[in-house]
C-alpha cells in the first residue's frame, strides 16, 4: 500500500503546500494507484487560486526509487501504453500547475523518480541523494519525462545517463546543472523554505506569469518565446501588482 499526503501551512502569509509521497517500505516506487493520486492531487491544486507554491518530497530513506519494477513485469503492450501513458499526465499535472513545484529529493532518485524531478521547476537536493536512468539495463528506454533531461543538463550527458544506466551523486547532479542547490541531510528543510519565502513575497499574478510563460518557452524557438513575452509584459499592468510591488521598492531603496 501507500499513500500521497498533502499538508499546508502558511509561509510569509501565504500558503504553501507540501504534496508527501508515502509508500517508504518500497522506497516509493510509483504503482498505478500512487500515479494516480499524484494526478488528481495536482489537478486539485491547480483550481486552488489560494496556493502560492507546492513542495514534492517523499517519505523514508528515498526521493522516489522509480516505477515500481512488479507491476512493470507484468505489463503487456496495451497495458504497458496505458501505464505509462497514466505516469506522463501525473508529470503533466505537475509541470502544468499554475504555481512552482519545488522537489525536496534525498535518498534514490531513479528512472520515474528523476523525471519526476525533471517536472518540477526546482530541485534542492541533500549531499545523500543519488540520481540515475537506469531503464536501458532492464531492457526498456528511458521515455516521456526523459525528454526535459537534455534541456536540463545537456545533450551529451543525459545521452549518457540515458544510454548507460550509470548512477551519479548529488555533487555530480548539481555539476551538470540538473538540480539548483545541494546541502546536508539536515539542512535541506531550511534551503526548500528560502526558497519558498522568496516566492511567497514576489507578485502572486507575477508568479503565475512567469510560470506560464517558462511552460510555454518550452515547445518555441528563442526569438519566438521573446515575442511571447512581450504581451505578458504589458498585461501584469491592467492589474496593479506591478504598480504597488515597483512603489514599494522603491520607497524602501529610498528610506
Amino acid at each position: 500500500m501507500g499513500e500521497v499526503r498533502v499538508t499546508s501551512r502558511n509561509v510569509a502569509g501565504h500558503k504553501a503546500v507540501e504534496v508527501v509521497v508515502d509508500r517508504s517500505a518500497k522506497l516509493n516506487a510509483l504503482n498505478t494507484p500512487l500515479i494516480a493520486d499524484i494526478a488528481k492531487i495536482f489537478r486539485d491544486l491547480g483550481r486552488d487560486n489560494e496556493v502560492r507554491v507546492v513542495v514534492l518530497s517523499g517519505a523514508g530513506k528515498a526521493w522516489i526509487v522509480g516505477a515500481d519494477i512488479e507491476e512493470m513485469a507484468a505489463l503487456t503492450p496495451h497495458t504497458a501504453e496505458t501505464f505509462i501513458s497514466h505516469l506522463h499526465n501525473a508529470m503533466l499535472s505537475i509541470r502544468n500547475l499554475p504555481v512552482p513545484v519545488i522537489a525536496n529529493i534525498h535518498g534514490y532518485a531513479l528512472g520515474a523518480g528523476m523525471e519526476l524531478a525533471s517536472a518540477c521547476d526546482l530541485r534542492i537536493a541533500s549531499d545523500d541523494a543519488r540520481f540515475g536512468m537506469p531503464e536501458v539495463q532492464v531492457g526498456l528506454p528511458s521515455v516521456i519525462e526523459a525528454s526535459l533531461l537534455p534541456g536540463l543538463m545537456g545533450a551529451g550527458r543525459a545521452r549518457r545517463m540515458m544510454l548507460t544506466g550509470e548512477v551519479i551523486n548529488a555533487n555530480q547532479a548539481f555539476e551538470w546543472g540538473f538540480v539548483e542547490e545541494v546541502v546536508a541531510p539536515d539542512d535541506l528543510d531550511n534551503a526548500v523554505n528560502d526558497i519558498l519565502e522568496n516566492i511567497c513575497r514576489a507578485g502572486p499574478i507575477a508568479v503565475r506569469q512567469q510560470k506560464r510563460l517558462l511552460r510555454q518557452w518550452e515547445g518555441m524557438t528563442r526569438d519566438a518565446a521573446a515575442e511571447s513575452s512581450v504581451a505578458a509584459f504589458a498585461r501584469a499592468f491592467y492589474g496593479d501588482e506591478p504598480t504597488k510591488l515597483l512603489s514599494a521598492f522603491l520607497r524602501d531603496k529610498n528610506d
